[in-house]
């Protein structure tokens, strides 16, 4: 059975990935694995679009959502992002949502309890604990 500290080890262990401009979210290994075979499984023509929404424990939570291409608007900022695998994706942010999640870094962990996606915000000033909310 893993223990909580196991996202953190996987981050660490695993190397992130950027865009391929060099910015946007910064990705770990698992969750590149992850969301490349998720956008897959979307088919053709879906993007993923990530943000922040008010709501949650304490205050604001991310969302993350497959979109299609024609729903990106004008001043949405793109990221192309290319797995190790050779597969690629689009993610898309909102200014407003940018400005809080800038330099965010996502996981994936497929641990029983606390498993899926997970958000490391160095802009946080306190998270939840559940991982999916937080305050600036």
């Amino acid at each position: 059975m893993s223990s909580p500290d196991t996202t953190a080890e996987t981050a660490a262990a695993s190397p992130s990935h950027t865009a391929k401009d060099g910015k946007g979210i910064l990705i770990t290994g698992p969750a590149m694995q992850q969301l490349a075979r998720l956008c897959t499984d979307q088919g053709t023509n879906q993007v993923l679009r990530v943000g922040v929404r008010s709501g949650g424990c304490s205050g604001m939570s991310y969302t993350m959502d497959f979109v299609p291409a024609t729903e990106i608007q004008q001043d949405d900022e793109r990221y192309q992002y290319e797995a190790p695998d050779g597969a690629s994706f689009e993610v898309i942010c909102d200014p407003k949502s940018l400005l809080y999640i800038y330099g965010m870094q996502l996981d994936f962990s497929t641990a029983l309890i606390g498993g899926g996606f997970n958000f490391t915000n160095p802009n946080a000033t306190q998270t939840c604990g559940c991982g999916s909310s937080f305050a600036v």
